[in-house]
């Protein structure tokens, strides 16, 4: 059975556990280097300060009390769209719908808050991401996000509109 987890600041050691699993299983699907979480980039206050960004949502994805799955939604500097960070389905729970549930649960608190749109940033050539977000309800805007860390590669923009109720 799948659980997800909302997570305050106090649960900093199982979300770095996990995000240094995704960047080290994963560092093509990410902005972000393993080296800059690691070595001075590793501390209790700054995993603290990341998941207490003001107004965002943290959670994880759990199956039979093993951590398979991560993402965030944050405020943007528009109140009607919610960005979609962070997100990550570790190998043992892919192909077992944890993608969808994560982003339904970000896309459900995003509505919940007030906003409109959810927009994330996927990296060029993450196929199987790109998949789900399609799937999920998004479209690619077209525009393209921030150059990956290789300096060649960019992300593209999607988004999905959220129902009003």
């Amino acid at each position: 059975m799948l659980e997800l987890r909302t997570l305050t600041p106090d649960d900093w050691k199982s979300w770095r556990e996990l995000r240094l699993y995704a960047l080290t299983e994963a560092p093509h699907a990410f902005g972000a280097r393993l080296a800059d979480w690691q070595g001075d980039g590793d501390r209790e206050d700054r995993w603290r300060a990341r998941l207490g960004i003001p107004r965002s949502y943290n959670v994880l994805a759990v199956r039979d009390g093993e951590p398979v799955g991560m993402a965030s939604g944050v405020p943007t500097d528009d109140e009607r769209v919610v960005e979609l960070i962070s997100m990550y389905v570790a190998p043992a729970g892919r192909g077992r719908g944890v993608g969808h549930e994560l982003v339904r649960a970000v896309a459900e608190w995003a509505r919940r808050s007030g906003a409109e749109v959810l927009r994330l940033s996927v990296a060029e050539g993450n196929d199987a991401a790109m998949g789900l977000y399609r799937r999920s309800g998004f479209t690619d805007t077209g525009r393209f996000g921030d150059l990956m860390a290789d300096g060649v590669r960019r992300e593209h923009v999607m988004e999905k509109r959220l129902p009003t109720r």
